[in-house]
């Protein structure tokens, strides 16, 4: 069946680095684009940064732009978020997924404090 396992959470300080990784498995990897979500508690489930099926396309909510960078191994089946200059109210859960699929991994926490 279709799986995502997220990692690479933790605890870091505002300004702090993280690297996401996800291991999908279960589908034809190379025919999806990728994309991460967060969800902070009380919140909607916001979409974070995509990146296209061949990896040549990325895409970023404004607010990450310039600070997030999204990247995809096809031969590992693996999708990687660098999340850098960290926010507190970046703290959530991140998930990844296929674009346009419903299935979901358990997430990864993030906690941005100092």
């Amino acid at each position: 069946q279709v799986q995502f396992v997220e990692s690479g959470g933790g605890l870091v300080q505002p300004g702090g680095s993280l690297r996401l990784s996800c291991a999908a498995s279960g589908f034809t990897f190379s025919r999806y684009a990728m994309v991460w979500y967060r969800q902070a508690p009380g919140k909607e489930r916001e979409l974070v940064a995509r990146i296209s099926n061949a990896g040549g396309s990325t895409n970023y909510v404004d607010s990450v732009k310039g600070r997030f960078t999204i990247s995809r191994d096809i031969a590992k089946n693996r999708v990687s978020l660098q999340m850098n200059s960290l926010k507190p109210e970046e703290a959530a859960v991140y998930f990844c997924t296929a674009f346009g699929r419903s299935d979901w991994g358990q997430g990864t926490q993030v906690t941005v404090s100092s």
